[in-house]
């Protein structure tokens, strides 16, 4: 799994760079450096290598003489809640996004973070927007709010009168996997509190109120994409434009980082009011005492002006009160620093559960065809084992009310099922998963046609259209269909996301990248190794059961 491979790959990284200490080197710690693995949400990471670098560079050492290396690993809160709750390695210096992801591990049995925190910097919760976007929607004269945005996305009429349907027929709407970072669970949060009208941190009885949850229903029903981390966000709605996102929910920072250009995004402050990310630096009480020593060697760097400089120079807002508000934090970026006037209480470990509880019962349930190449080559190696284990993972993932066609594809597609609700037949489909056997040719483009069809047939307001694509090899047998724009527009109707996945490096690439980029989707290179992560990562973009939950 994802978070198997990314433990794995921290534990042996702080292993080589352990055993690089026994001798000089530019690129790595010095002799008898002391290696601090710092963990930290994925909107500090531009700020935080910069950091990392000017402070491994200046060679700072312990009271014992031993130079004090940082090792920085990226990963959203709830990620790395779920990983270290899991065995996972712990690392020296945790900042998640606030307080109460620190005590959400510890009520799953791990309390070395706590009793030790600093808040790091500060960043509001924020609607990031399409500059045109918003002042389309009377953006800054106008006021806007979460219901606002929830209801006008969830109402492609409203927004039609509103935008004057010069963006899409609907405001394509996202946000951050509540599961996996605090991001999304704070925009289910906000939700609620907007609700309620309320400024103090609502309880675990008012999420839970059917007027409440109609409002986070309305709202997820019309969110598009769910993100598995709040910088990736910020970096692909950049990337792709008004036509993928109109409007994402992120850090106030992220926006600055990711928002330049034409036309840009703006930060939008929601008027009922929104959380502060308070970035508290945790040391773990049970790393030894030279770890600790250096960890919080690396905390007061932080929190010096040279550093703190360098946290606003990220679009951070600094603690450090010695270093004035400035840029980008500045009407140039549509930063207002009086904003928000309303800032939402920090919520409880049981709210931050009952959320995740909420949002599998809120969110928009998913109409999935799942398209897995048989063909005779998935045969080499481990290639149909693994696409089978992944698969199956991906299906134990999925939601009970979301429903899943399985279409095999070799010389020709069959339809194994189709449009089966999964909380009725999830051993049935898992067990036709594991029985597929690869043999014959490639028929790969009549398969995305029949999909395409299929879905056209089981397209429905209540549910979110989603292919996914697996493939090792060229098209080698399709007579019906050909891959051209036609093509790509069919399997983009009824408006599908399509995921597409490279098994190997005989399938094309090209090919298959476009056909996710048409289809707001993403494109994967993948092999036996990284599979299952992919399929992890595929589950959470449409809402799949990951992260944190009791």
């Amino acid at each position: 799994m994802q978070k198997r491979q990314r433990n794995i790959l921290l534990l042996i990284t702080i292993l080589i760079l352990t055993t690089v200490t026994c001798s000089i080197s530019d690129d790595g710690p010095p002799r008898n450096a002391v290696v601090v693995p710092v963990t930290a949400n994925t909107s500090l990471t531009r700020w935080l290598e910069t950091a990392i670098e000017d402070f491994n560079a200046a060679k700072i050492e312990t009271a014992a003489g031993n130079p004090v290396y940082i090792v920085l690993d990226p990963i959203e809160s709830g990620q790395a809640v779920t990983d270290m709750a899991d065995g996972g390695p712990l690392p020296a210096l945790w900042v998640p996004d606030g307080p109460v992801w620190v005590n959400l591990l510890a009520d799953q049995g791990m309390d070395s973070f706590q009793g030790n925190c600093i808040s790091l910097v500060e960043s509001p919760l924020v609607i990031a927007m399409w500059r045109p976007v918003a002042e389309a929607l009377g953006w800054p004269g106008r006021s806007l709010g979460w219901l606002d945005v929830g209801s006008l996305a969830a109402d492609p009429s409203a927004w039609d009168y509103y935008s004057g349907g010069q963006f899409g027929d609907t405001l394509r709407l996202g946000h951050t996997h509540p599961g996996l970072s605090a991001t999304g669970a704070s925009t289910l949060l906000a939700i609620v509190q907007a609700a309620e009208a309320k400024t103090e941190a609502v309880g675990v009885d008012e999420v839970q109120k059917p007027i409440v949850q109609a409002s986070v229903s309305a709202f997820e029903a019309a969110v598009s994409w769910f993100s598995s981390a709040t910088d990736d966000l910020g970096r692909t709605m950049s990337e792709r434009g008004i036509s993928y996102l109109g409007a994402a929910v992120m850090y106030e920072s992220t926006v600055v980082n990711y928002g330049g250009g034409d036309p840009g995004l703006v930060p939008i402050y929601p008027f009922e009011g929104t959380f502060v990310a308070t970035h508290p630096a945790c040391l773990n009480g049970a790393a030894d005492a030279e770890m600790q020593e250096a960890a919080a060697i690396f905390r007061d760097y932080l929190l010096g002006e040279k550093a703190q400089r360098m946290a606003l120079a990220n679009g951070l807002r600094p603690v450090n009160k010695s270093v004035p508000l400035g840029l980008p934090l500045d009407e140039t970026h549509s930063v207002d620093l009086s904003q928000p006037e309303i800032v939402f209480g920090s919520p409880s470990v049981d709210t931050i559960y009952a959320v995740q509880d909420l949002w599998q019962a809120a969110r928009k349930d998913v109409n999935l065809v799942m398209l897995l190449d048989t063909s005779g080559s998935m045969n080499d190696g481990r290639k149909i084992d693994g696409a089978r284990e992944a698969a199956v993972q991906f299906v134990e993932q999925m939601g009970d009310d979301d429903f899943i066609t399985i279409v095999a594809f070799s010389t020709q597609p069959d339809a194994l099922l189709i449009h089966e609700q999964v909380g009725l037949t999830r051993g049935k489909v898992i067990g036709m998963i594991e029985g597929l056997r690869a043999d014959g040719y490639t028929a790969l483009y009549d398969a995305i046609g029949d999909a395409a069809a299929i879905i056209a047939d089981t397209n429905s307001p209540q549910t979110s259209n989603v292919m996914v694509v697996l493939t090792d090899g060229l098209d080698t047998k399709s007579s019906r269909y050909h891959f051209n724009q036609a093509l790509i527009e069919m399997a983009a109707a009824n408006d599908t996301t399509v995921f597409t996945i490279a098994y190997g490096n005989d399938a094309d690439e090209k090919l298959l990248a476009e056909l996710a980029l048409q289809a707001h989707g993403n494109f994967y290179l993948g092999d036996e190794a990284s599979i299952a992560a992919i399929y992890e990562e595929m589950s959470a973009a449409f809402g799949g059961s990951v992260g944190v939950g009791r």
